[in-house]
């Protein structure tokens, strides 16, 4: 009879070497299911795309094989945010498109459209030249032809329906006045004026009123214009140096002796026909030293005197002309 105890119950029936044999086996399954993981994460990455480099859209989930003879599908990896959760908008949500739509969204950043850079430079139309103005009346070799046609250029006077200026036909005192509201910018300097023989239906009644206020012209005593009245040329002349407010301090009887028929000038216009005549305004033809105060202002005339006028203005560059009196 031997000293040897009982065995225990609670003991494991399992020995020493099954046990080491139990630790491999949980060892190796978990290196298997460590390797499985590790082949899913690599199986597809938005993080290993290239913004620049576009990726083709796959059309299905493509199977790899594994181990023990299993496949995994390549899906984005969970753990990567897609492209557009990386700066949150405050836009409203949208639906996510799956991974295969993502990257065919990829666009190549560095492709550009070659008309988008082009600096080539685009032909423009050249202007037409100023359009001339002539008139079959107003011959090359005429003393008045550069003061016509340049305010014919500029819209300040107009030739008639059948083509024709007519230089030597008189200019009526509502003719003038709208000759000169076109030519010279109208500051108020007077009431506005009503004349009674001046109807609003007039085709000239704003231009008088206007040269009126501005101080070019006047009426006469009993609150008439007289708009169909010739005009002379020593009225045109004054009508000239006071709305454009010009002065001079020469006196008057030295200055008028450069013309030969100076006694004719009225006495209220001589100190006005002396400064026009200081100013250059005055044009005498054909004879530069004789002035004829009085004779009716034709209309080549008034072109002369109304572009001497916007010559002193500033609003036109000087006319070399014979005919422009020197004082």
């Amino acid at each position: 009879m031997t000293n040897i105890p009982p065995p225990d119950p609670r003991s494991s029936p399992l020995g020493f070497d099954e046990l080491i044999g139990i630790v491999v086996a949980f060892a190796v399954i978990g290196t298997i299911f460590v390797g499985v993981l590790r082949q899913k994460d690599k199986g597809f990455s938005l993080g290993n795309v290239s913004p620049l480099t576009p990726v083709p859209a796959s059309p299905s989930p493509t199977a790899s094989p594994t181990l023990s003879g299993l496949s995994t599908t390549r899906e984005p990896n969970p753990r990567l945010p897609a492209p557009e959760e990386v700066a949150p908008s405050t836009s409203a949500p949208q639906a996510t498109p799956s991974a295969s739509a993502r990257v065919s969204q990829v666009v190549p950043l560095a492709v550009v459209s070659p008309a988008v850079v082009s600096s080539k430079p685009v032909a423009t139309k050249p202007s037409p030249p100023a359009k001339t103005v002539s008139f079959p009346d107003v011959p090359q070799v005429f003393w008045a032809r550069p003061y016509i046609e340049t305010l014919a250029k500029r819209g300040i006077l107009t030739g008639f329906q059948d083509g024709t200026f007519r230089p030597n036909q008189p200019v009526t005192r509502a003719e003038f006045a709208a000759q000169l509201q076109k030519a010279f910018d109208q500051k108020v300097v007077v009431p506005a004026p009503n004349y009674k023989d001046v109807p609003n239906k007039l085709w000239a009644s704003s231009a008088i009123q206007e040269v009126t206020r501005s101080g070019f012209l006047r009426g006469y005593p009993g609150n008439v214009f007289r708009p169909n009245q010739r005009i002379s040329k020593v009225e045109a002349l004054v009508a000239l140096t006071k709305g454009l407010g010009l002065t001079s301090t020469a006196a008057s009887n030295q200055t008028l002796k450069v013309y030969q028929d100076a006694k004719k000038i009225p006495k209220y216009a001589t100190n006005v026909v002396a400064v026009a005549t200081k100013s250059g305004l005055v044009v005498n033809y054909p004879t530069r030293q004789k002035l004829d105060p009085n004779k009716t202002l034709t209309r080549a005339e008034a072109a002369a005197l109304t572009y001497q006028g916007m010559v002193q203005a500033g609003k036109a560059p000087a006319i070399t002309s014979e005919y422009v009196a020197q004082p």
